[in-house]
Parts: C-alpha cells; structure tokens; sequence
C-alpha cells in the first residue's frame, strides 16, 4: 500500500466514501499509448474479425456476403493449386531459415572477435535486412538471375557454358527466393552480436586454461548461453517467411511460375482474393495461415524445454 493510501485511510472517518487514488502520469501513458490501441482494434483486431466472418460467406467486392458454412473450408481440401503452394512454402520456410540463421550467427561470431570499423561493418550487413523485402530489390533479384544477368555474366566468364535463366526454370527458381531471404540476414545478424557480447568472457578464459579448444568452447559455452537468442530468432523469421509475398510476386511477375514453382501460399490467397474476387475463399485461406503459423509457433515453444537455457 502506497504512504498516500495509508494516509488517506487513516484520516478517512468511519463510514465515509472512499477516495479512489488518482495518479496524473496515468493520463500521460493513456495518451502515448493510444495511437497503438486504435492501430491495434481498428488496424489489425477489426480486420481479422471481419475476415473470420467472410470467410463463412461467398463474398466477390461487388454483392453482398452469402453466408455458406464451412463451405470454402472443404473447398481448400480439393484445391491442387491451394495443396501446390503449401508445399513451395514448407519448403522455403525449413530450408531458407536454418540457412539464414547459421549465416547470421557465422557473421555475428566474426564481427565479436573485435575487428575495427566495427560499426561500419555492423551498418552495411545490416542494409539487406531493410532492403530485402522492398520491390526494388525483387526487380533487381529478377535481373540478376534472368538469362542475361550478371550472375550468368559471371559464371560464363569462369568458362560456364550453356546457363539457364535461373528465374524461369523450375528447378532453379525457388532456389533463388531461398537465396534472396538467406542474403537478409542482418536482423538476426544483429540480434545474435547482441547476445554475444552478454557472454561474459571469463567462461571462455576458464574454459582456455583447461584446454578446451575453439570449437569446444562454442559448442559447451557459446551454444548453450546463446540458445535463448536462437530461440527469439528461430520463431521471428519462421514467422516472417511464411509472410513472405513481395519476393514471390515480383520475381514471378504475380503468377508464382514457373509451373507454380514460386507460387506462395500468400501469393496464391492474393490472386484468389483480388485475381478472382474470392474473397470468402481467401478469408478462409488466411486463417488457415494462422492456424498453421500458430502451430509452427507451439511446436517451437514445446521442443524449447530440451535445448533452450536460461541463466537463472
């Protein structure tokens, strides 16, 4: 109980109204926070809940929602293209995301070891980060590995011969997405530079005097600390690629071609909803994504238990 509280209570006479306890700073924090509790009901809760509701409709933009059940929910199990872009998505979110986070923590160990220009270095890793998701970036992407880019310039210089365009062929063209969503490494980057320099450097010192060599001490010390860190960046760009569109429909030019090789399941749920005019089936698709990045999420939180650590 606050000294003003017992004050008052003292001093209340026996049978007397209570005086609530106001506090003027609660005015200033309603205020700041206010911006965000209109983006968050109005922005973001207000949407989902109306998606929810059409996504039991038959919806087109033009006539009034037909309510239909669980219509467009049974429609989704016989979908080959709904089933196609699943798949392009696992597999881009299981391959693309290890990859992504090794990459970042190889560079965040390089940047620890203390090198000068620190900053520097720090600021241009980290531009990708920020860049990557922008359409520039996907049109230069698209550049890049088309028949004529510089990827195909460079490796017929090396004397390659008989090059594919890497964007139109199948076999290659989710691969160069994977490759755009690994080079925006800069986020995680930073994050796990951060958790490094919480390690305090007497384990390894210790660890030193008794002989145990580099990779030893990365494995025992650096790992098993660090693993909170990995943890946060595991779950946030796990989430983030599932999102990923804008790579997906540039690249593509919003087919998710070749042979829908690129088509993404937000991809696929854009053209359904704008393409076509779905917009009850589309409803239902995005909450299928919820569902399953929510269980992507759970499943994560579940195995945490074996191999995260937390310094109590």
């Amino acid at each position: 109980m606050s000294a003003l509280k017992e004050l008052t209570e003292v001093r209340r006479p026996r049978g007397a109204p209570r005086v609530r306890e106001r506090n003027p700073d609660n005015k200033a924090a309603y205020l700041f926070l206010a911006p965000w509790l209109v983006g968050l009901f109005v922005i973001t809760l207000g949407p989902m809940l109306a998606s929810l509701v059409l996504s039991f409709t038959d919806y087109n933009l033009l006539q009034p929602p037909e309510w239909i059940g669980l219509e467009n929910f049974e429609r989704m199990a016989g979908d080959p293209r709904l089933w196609a872009s699943l798949r392009v998505t696992f597999v881009y979110v299981v391959v693309s995301v290890p990859v992504q986070l090794a990459v970042a923590l190889a560079v965040a160990l390089l940047l620890d070891r203390g090198m000068r220009g620190l900053p520097f270095y720090r600021s241009v890793l980290y531009l990708p980060s920020l860049l990557g998701a922008s359409v520039a970036i996907a049109v230069l992407w698209r550049q890049m590995f088309g028949a004529d880019g510089l990827v195909n310039q460079v490796l017929g210089m090396l004397g390659f011969t008989d090059l594919p365009s890497w964007i139109s062929n199948p076999d290659t063209a989710l691969s160069t997405l994977i490759l755009l969503h690994v080079w925006t490494f800069g986020s995680p980057m930073i994050i796990f530079l951060a958790g490094l320099r919480q390690i305090p450097r007497q384990y390894y010192e210790a660890a030193a005097l008794d002989g145990a060599g580099r990779v030893t001490r990365f494995v025992r010390i650096t790992l098993p600390l660090l693993s909170p860190i990995i943890f946060f960046n595991l779950v946030l760009q796990i989430i983030g690629a599932f999102q990923s569109f804008t790579q997906a429909f540039i690249v593509s030019g919003g087919t998710g071609g070749p042979a829908d090789s690129t088509l993404f399941f937000t991809l696929y749920l854009y053209q359904r909803g704008f393409g076509q005019f779905d917009m009850g089936y589309a409803s239902a698709m995005a909450w299928l994504l919820v569902v399953i990045i929510a269980a992507f999420t759970a499943v994560n939180f579940l195995f945490a238990r074996w191999w995260v650590f937390y310094d109590d």
